[in-house]
């Protein structure tokens, strides 16, 4: 057996139908179309039905639109973060889990740090997105600045990683593939 004797399975390839071949042909005069109307015309195309539920075109308003799949996102403001520190609340490192429990968040929030307000103590925070200006003051402080990834329930589901790890390593881009271009 080698590649030049494969077959496929019998039944699975099915000669395609030649249409407008005439009256004799056994599909009649109208090519299997049917007598006029819409459907016997070019260019129609069948209407997207789903199978009783509500149509997507129904479901979605007609006036503004929260996508369903849109980032949680919780902001912090550099103030804030001195309030925490000189209540004691936080230590020199602010963690993702300490942001989630000071602001109250879901384990799916993002988190991000704006600017409003001064800090004066050297923090190192990790969050998932810096304002320039809290970037500058809490650099300007002493402090350190470390992104995150990862939220936290995205973090937990990484297998093979430890916790800490998993909120720091960056997600791969879904890249489909496609028909390479042919080259001229």
């Amino acid at each position: 057996m080698d590649l030049s004797s494969l077959r496929p399975a019998k039944g699975a390839v099915k000669a395609r139908k030649r249409v407008g071949r005439g009256p004799g042909s056994g599909n009649g005069t109208t090519a299997g179309k049917g007598n006029k109307g819409q459907q016997s015309r070019s260019g129609y195309q069948r209407p997207i039905i789903e199978g009783g539920q509500m149509p997507i075109y129904r479901r979605l308003p007609k006036f503004g639109f929260t996508p369903p799949n849109r980032k949680s996102v919780a902001c912090v403001n550099v103030d804030q973060i001195q309030m925490w520190i000189e209540k004691g609340l936080v230590g020199e490192e602010i963690t993702i889990l300490d942001l989630k429990h000071l602001c109250n968040a879901s384990n799916q929030d993002y988190f991000k740090i704006l600017g409003n307000g001064e800090i004066a103590a050297a923090v190192t925070i990790t969050a998932h997105y810096f304002s320039k200006s809290a970037l500058e003051k809490i650099e300007t402080a002493g402090g350190k600045c470390v992104t995150a990834y990862r939220t936290l329930e995205e973090a937990s589901k990484v297998n093979g990683l430890p916790f800490e790890e998993a909120l720091m390593t960056p997600k791969v881009k879904f890249v489909k593939k496609g028909k390479k271009p042919v080259k001229s």
